[in-house]
């Protein structure tokens, strides 16, 4: 069957309700493809997987493999998608077995002698950090056909390794190729109920002027601001004064960030070494629930139908056929671990 997605800064009630002229829905049983019911009303995120909305749909299982830590180290693990959609929004329910809640992302920790020094994974190369990290999980979505290869080959014919980096970078092969990026990042943004919104274009690995080379933010950034040591010391501690390892967190909301004192710390307490700021606009387009309990990772996502963005996918034809790819990250920076195949999105007629 032909791939027919398409790119729309509006959306019409026509085409909404699948008149616009795509491909048919294929059959629901087609091989890795998520079906997205028709619910009566939204689920509730907060609800997680116990909304009743969750018990219609038919979850897809994405075994995934290629990344580092989960269980046993050996970075596989296996994520059950769920979609569903009411009104003018699409939800998704992701969900993947992590026996680790991993919030240390690159803390300050206050040594015996009383000094302060920021944790880094002894075996990072640059950008490659896997022990000081954070949990995170991504979604690739090419924007109309313009990502050739993705339906045969999914993420990987977007990712190069070999090009300065220790574990490579992600672009298209062609300008005009573009991919919409979800990527939910467990103490960066999640904390404010967000998905950060990015994308991936045809732009090349240059280590001064794009060193993240293909991937880019929607504009609305930025998400966080590290902050440095000051005469021996963080610049700033959370208002509450908990080291993150007594109850207080691995990150500063904006806003409450004070001063720092030295006196409410102990040798072995860890505190944020950064802030996260609320990301506005087109950057914050994705809504999220996420949770972790008894070592499975939780994550109710909402976003619009059409969002007119031109670094969005656009949901616009209920009729249409939306290659998307994930992956898990395991307290790990960049080595993700994910599927072999494209996925497919449908809406449920």
């Amino acid at each position: 069957m032909r791939l027919t997605l398409r790119l729309s800064a509006t959306a019409t009630a026509a085409a909404l309700m699948g008149l616009a002229g795509c491909t048919a829905v294929q059959e629901s049983t087609a091989p890795n493809t998520l079906v997205a019911v028709k619910a009566a009303a939204a689920p509730n995120l907060a609800a997680g997987a116990n909304d009743p909305v969750w018990a219609q749909a038919r979850a897809l299982t994405v075994p995934l493999s290629g990344g580092v830590n989960f269980a046993g180290g050996k970075g596989e693990t296996t994520a059950t998608l769920k979609a569903a959609w009411a009104g003018d929004t699409l939800y998704m329910l992701v969900q993947y077995p992590d026996p680790t809640d991993s919030r240390r992302r690159g803390p300050y920790q206050k040594q015996a002698d009383g000094s302060w020094k920021k944790l880094k994974d002894p075996a990072d190369k640059g950008g490659d950090d896997n022990v000081y990290y954070e949990d995170k999980w991504a979604m690739l979505w090419p924007i109309g056909n313009s990502v050739k290869g993705f339906e045969n080959k999914g993420c990987a014919v977007m990712c190069h390794v070999g090009e300065g980096k220790p574990f490579g970078n992600k672009y298209t092969k062609s300008e005009g190729e573009i991919s919409d990026m979800w990527h939910m990042k467990g103490q960066r943004t999640a904390p404010f109920g967000i998905v950060d919104d990015q994308y991936a274009d045809h732009t090349r690995y240059d280590p001064k002027t794009s060193p993240n080379a293909g991937r880019k933010s929607d504009p609305g950034g930025p998400e966080y601001a590290g902050f440095n040591l000051e005469n021996g010391k963080p610049k700033f501690m959370n208002r509450d004064a908990k080291a993150a390892t007594a109850g207080g967190s691995y990150y500063i909301k904006a806003g409450d960030e004070v001063p720092f004192d030295d006196s409410k710390f102990k040798p072995g307490d860890e505190v944020a070494s950064y802030i996260i700021l609320p990301v506005k606009g087109d950057r914050a387009d994705i809504k999220v629930a996420y949770s972790w309990a008894n070592g499975l990772h939780t994550s109710v996502v909402a976003r619009k139908l059409v969002t007119g963005s031109k670094y969005d996918v656009q949901f616009d034809n209920l009729a249409g056929r939306y290659l998307f790819g994930f992956a898990a990250f395991d307290n790990a920076q960049v080595q993700h671990a994910s599927g072999d195949d494209a996925l497919t999105l449908v809406f449920a007629k």
